[in-house]
């Protein structure tokens, strides 16, 4: 082994509105078996303890669905990730559903409290909704607020009881600045979403833009604005990809997104970045892959790129 990396497999999917997200890490280690790589037997794998047995009954919270279950999972996860850090490993999670995101910068800023920490979120969806606001109650699009520590309130469609309030004020934290978020393909948001994103000033960059610019150019303007934080960690969604170019293998396509080649240049430039503290991978859904298992097979390359450039 050349490097120091953890794989942490976290297998939930209790914050998804489908099923099948907990098996895209098996999937991903499928994929290499089928395609004779040994990555999976060169760097030491944890895997999160999972609750998705709460899926077999109605979730008693109709806008934070499962979030008692989660707040396990991410005890678990902050355990293993803890672990890795402290050990000088560099993590690479490889989770079912976007919640899982929200427990990851948790404990980020839990092991490093004096650390700036800015996010790279590559993904279709803006996932800054809150118990307050969201149409679905599905955590997967809340992990963002969550992680700022945010309720827009002043945007409230829902009336919350106090037990889900609880919940959802213990998986909050202010893990990050919101000046230190960067949207990266984000293409489809709802009206609270693009409210709080205007609110707030975020950075979204858009598919035509990475065009229209260049890609290299925008990354280049992503650095200098992160350049005040001491770490950096990106969550990448492989929904962020148009379904065309790889499968509908995932929770939630969306159409005319980035292409496989794009992703890699993205995740080959912050793999290289210094401050790169963690990185994760999520929304591998082999139980809806069109083509047998195409997106968990897109996802190990990119993988594979990863490791193959981080500095």
């Amino acid at each position: 082994m050349s490097k120091n990396i953890h794989f942490i497999f976290n297998p939930s999917e209790l914050g998804a509105g489908t099923r099948g997200a907990s098996l895209g890490p098996e999937a991903i280690r499928a994929a290499a078996r089928t395609k004779g790589s040994t990555l999976f037997s060169q760097y030491p794998i944890k895997v999160i303890d999972q609750y998705n047995d709460l899926l077999d009954r109605k979730s008693p919270h109709l806008y934070a669905k499962n979030i008692d279950g989660l707040r396990l999972v991410f005890d678990s996860l902050n355990n293993h990730l803890s672990e890795s850090i402290q050990t000088g490993a560099f993590p690479i999670l490889i989770s079912g559903d976007h919640s899982a995101a929200a427990g990851t910068l948790s404990s980020l800023h839990h092991q490093f409290p004096s650390k700036r920490i800015g996010v790279i979120w590559i993904d279709a969806h803006a996932d800054i909704h809150t118990p307050y606001t969201t149409p679905s109650g599905n955590i997967h699009g809340m992990p963002i607020a969550a992680a700022l520590g945010l309720d827009h309130i002043h945007l409230a469609k829902n009336e919350l009881d106090t037990t889900t309030i609880a919940h959802w004020n213990d998986i909050k934290s202010n893990a990050f600045l919101p000046q230190d978020l960067i949207y990266i393909g984000v293409r489809d948001t709802e009206e609270e979403e693009d409210t709080i994103i205007a609110e707030l000033g975020l950075r979204n960059y858009g598919v035509s833009e990475l065009r229209s610019r260049g890609i290299f150019h925008c990354l280049a303007e992503i650095s200098n604005q992160l350049e005040d934080c001491d770490l950096i960690y990106v969550s990448f969604d492989v929904d962020s990809i148009d379904p065309i170019e790889t499968s509908f293998g995932t929770g939630t396509p969306v159409p005319d997104g980035i292409t496989f080649e794009e992703a890699r240049q993205l995740l080959v430039y912050f793999s290289q970045d210094p401050k790169l503290c963690a990185l994760e991978i999520v929304e591998v859904n082999p139980c809806l892959d069109d083509e047998r298992n195409k997106m968990a097979e897109s996802a190990l390359d990119l993988i594979e790129n990863i490791i193959q450039h981080l500095s």
